[in-house]
């Protein structure tokens, strides 16, 4: 089992970035596709984006095309989400998440397929 220690949140106004890191505690963390998820008050936890093993592929939520990346770096056990353009409706809980994927290639976008969570990070964007 990995576990996963969020960090870079914070209080940024509109227009401006915020870097977040997630840090997984396995030597093993390179085997995990990696995702981004967000909460937002009295909202369901979504989908931001996601890597696959090796970092060639990822997957975003519409929301935040062209805004946000999502990298990897598996020798330090970390995945990025560099946040550009950041929007007052990007204000939200983002929680760092590993699955299990069965080839190389996979990555996923659905909640239920992330079994490692992390605690979150607070993320405000102001007006």
């Amino acid at each position: 089992q990995v576990q996963l220690a969020e960090s870079g949140g914070g209080l940024v106004q509109a227009g401006g970035s915020l870097r977040l890191s997630c840090v997984g505690s396995r030597e093993t963390f390179s085997r995990y596709a990696m995702g981004w998820f967000r909460q937002a008050p009295g909202k369901e936890r979504r989908f931001v984006a996601a890597v696959n093993w090796g970092g060639s592929l990822t997957e975003y939520a519409e929301s935040v095309k062209g805004r946000f990346t999502i990298s990897r770096d598996n020798p330090k056990n970390t995945v990025t989400l560099q946040m550009s353009n950041l929007k007052p409706e990007d204000t939200a809980v983002y929680y760092c998440a590993a699955a299990d994927p069965d080839n190389t290639l996979q990555l996923f976008t659905a909640i239920y397929d992330y079994p490692y969570w992390g605690q979150g990070t607070q993320v405000t964007v102001s007006s």
